[in-house]
């Protein structure tokens, strides 16, 4: 990752940057981009087009890992949230019982999340702009998290 974020554009066009960029893709996304690029007549465009098209892969693998990240820590939150309350009222939790609550903690959690999806979108890319600014910090949010 931290190889593909420091290459130049000229860089990215090789074949070998475009194969790491398609490994941490969306493959439904980046068959239609390369179906476009296909479109475009040879020349200068088509390099050009290639470009910008490798561009867009790796931001759009930032967004899907960040929403990722995000989607999961909300999750995590609303699970220790539960768990917090349920074990604060009654004062102990058995093994069954927290293996069915970490199921059905799971499933709300997923509901709940998909029902924040247009936020959490607005919040990724706001995050990712941000980041744009500050390379150690999101080389850790990307390799680490």
């Amino acid at each position: 990752m931290v190889e593909l974020e420091t290459a130049s554009s000229k860089d990215l066009s090789e074949a070998k940057y475009a194969k790491k960029i398609l490994q941490l893709s969306d493959l439904d996304y980046t068959t239609n981009i390369l179906h476009e690029i296909e479109s475009v007549p040879s020349g200068p465009e088509r390099v050009i087009e290639k470009r910008a098209v490798i561009k867009a892969l790796l931001l759009s693998t930032w967004l899907q890992r960040l929403y990722f990240i995000i989607r999961s820590a909300l999750m995590s939150v609303l699970a220790m949230v539960v768990t917090f309350f349920y074990v604060s009222f009654f004062g102990e939790i058995g093994v069954v019982l927290a293996v069915v609550m970490g199921v059905l903690i799971f499933i709300v959690g997923l509901i709940v999340t998909r029902l924040f999806d247009i936020q959490t979108v607005k919040v990724t890319k706001y995050i990712v702009r941000r980041l744009a600014n500050h390379k150690q910090i999101r080389e850790f949010i990307m390799n680490h998290l």
